[in-house]
């Protein structure tokens, strides 16, 4: 059977999911895991196509102070070069030495106090030219270190959705049906309130002749919960409208499909709406299978634990026919 006469006529594709139509023009998965498109922007220099605010804020914690070290580094590398060009003779205070790596190490320290403005007062400019070079650099390293000032409390005051998604979906049992699952959690000490989600599936598939990408979004079991304090699993149940009603096993492994979602929450630590993406291809859907619980009363019975480290642990069942 073809996949399009295996898609239920009472499950209507989406226009507007933003994605293109044309599947022989794209290549790979709809989202990454992390929730970005898996677009390769070409056409335009580099600087034209990224954002380095953006993606000064988007890098990793240890990525962007590395970077800044990188910077800083350079920078008065940079301006150790100009110091040695107009001549080192020209810093009174460096010390006497006949080592070329001792000179030059000296005329760091020297550029990265400018650079700080902290100025020991050890070594100081002489002459026109080499004052100018260290009003310039201390001019540079003020507006430096307000531009790394204001990426920091960019990086933490930037609303996000600090949610877990499970690596697996899973087609688990339901009511004496099917369904499609998967679970996400929260992570951080946030309180997140009327959470929502949309989930959409995506499927390449040929239509007269023609391979095309088609999106349906399907119905769920809960689309809003008032607080996502716990884990979440959402449930799409596999009913004779959904566009899965009639998969088997074999076509999780064979169709190109991708589960494609969407949450957004209102988080009262930034007083805002954070949202969330990812998504799981067939490949990671495990037909025949449930989660694992993840939280459990505490040992004291005041509380309730939740188990970050369970979010993807699931086990084998059987499912009905």
């Amino acid at each position: 059977m073809s996949l399009l006469r295996k898609i239920n006529s009472n499950a209507k594709a989406s226009i507007d999911t933003g994605f293109g139509e044309n599947a022989s023009s794209y290549g790979g998965r709809f989202l990454n895991k992390d929730g970005v498109a898996n677009v390769h922007k070409t056409g335009l220099g580099l600087l034209e196509r990224y954002s380095w605010f953006h993606s000064m804020l988007a890098i990793s914690r240890t990525g962007f102070f590395i970077v800044i070290l990188l910077f800083y580094i350079l920078v008065n590398i940079a301006f150790t070069v100009l110091y040695y060009l107009v001549g080192v003779e020209h810093l009174s205070g460096l010390g006497k030495t006949n080592s070329g790596l001792e000179l030059f190490i000296e005329t760091f320290f020297f550029s990265s106090q400018t650079f700080t403005t902290v100025g020991y007062g050890r070594i100081s400019p002489v002459g026109f030219a080499t004052s100018a070079i260290a009003a310039f650099q201390a001019l540079i390293g003020l507006l430096s270190f307000a531009v790394a000032t204001g990426l920091m409390y960019g990086r933490f005051s930037k609303p996000t959705a600090y949610l877990k998604f499970s690596h697996n979906a899973v087609i688990a049992p339901y009511k004496n049906i099917k369904a499609l699952m998967f679970r996400v959690a929260p992570f951080k000490n946030t309180t997140l309130t009327d959470a929502e989600t949309k989930v959409t599936l995506g499927l390449t598939m040929d239509e007269n002749g023609k391979t095309v990408n088609r999106f349906f979004p399907l119905e769920l079991e809960l689309e809003k919960v008032n607080a996502l304090t716990l884990s979440w699993t959402i449930v799409h149940p596999i009913t004779e409208n959904s566009p899965m009603y009639d998969f088997t096993e074999a076509d999780y492994k064979n169709i190109r499909g991708e589960i494609i979602v969407f949450i957004k929450a209102f988080d009262d630590m930034f007083s805002n709406t954070v949202v969330a993406r990812s998504s799981y291809t067939f490949a990671e859907v495990v037909y025949g299978a449930k989660f694992l619980p993840m939280y459990h009363k505490s040992d004291t019975n005041n509380s309730t634990t939740l188990e970050l480290g369970k979010l993807n642990l699931f086990e084998s069942i059987s499912l009905p026919s």
